[in-house]
């Protein structure tokens, strides 16, 4: 059984440390050069939203098995976040990304874990109709995840330099 407490910048080591890792990398990016996920992320910069904005607007949640790291979530209201990633989007949404650290936790359930129990920490926000995700087009492990967990391709989008396939999930 995962538990899911708030990042803070003490998380930051173990983040970055996930973040060079193949496996988080390749659900990140295409690029085979890639060193790191999440190219040019400065964590500094995403609390420093949350701490401005609040944590409705970002947050970064780290899920733990029996006391220890495995993974974490992002949970932005992407229609209010200052980066405007999502571009122009309507209010009432949830964005995630989720990532597994070590890949010995991978296979495990703690995935389908965490997008539960985030799935329902977002709608127990009468606000929030609906949440998206964005998987890389070539991840199509993620496809098959977020499908069984209920999402709905929406289609293709591309953000940055990435190919993405984005799914949606309304309230229930």
């Amino acid at each position: 059984m995962i538990t899911l407490r708030a990042a803070t910048r003490d998380d930051i080591p173990l983040l970055d440390y996930w973040n060079t890792l193949p496996h988080v990398i390749s659900s990140t990016t295409d690029d085979p050069r890639a060193e790191t996920a999440f190219d040019g992320l400065d964590w500094d910069e995403d609390f420093a939203i949350s701490e401005e904005h609040g944590t409705d607007v970002w947050q970064l949640l780290i899920a733990e098995a029996d006391g220890r790291p495995i993974g974490a979530v992002q949970v932005i209201d992407p229609h209010l976040e200052p980066t405007k990633y999502w571009g122009d989007i309507e209010p009432g949404l949830r964005a995630l990304d989720i990532w597994i650290g070590e890949a010995d936790d991978l296979g495990r359930g703690f995935g389908t874990q965490m997008m539960t129990a985030v799935i329902d920490a977002c709608f127990a926000n009468p606000n929030v109709h609906g949440i998206v995700i964005d998987p890389l087009a070539s991840n199509t492990r993620a496809h098959t995840f977020y499908e069984r967990l209920g999402f709905q391709l929406v289609g293709p989008q591309t953000f940055g330099e990435d190919d993405c396939l984005v799914y949606r999930m309304a309230r229930p």
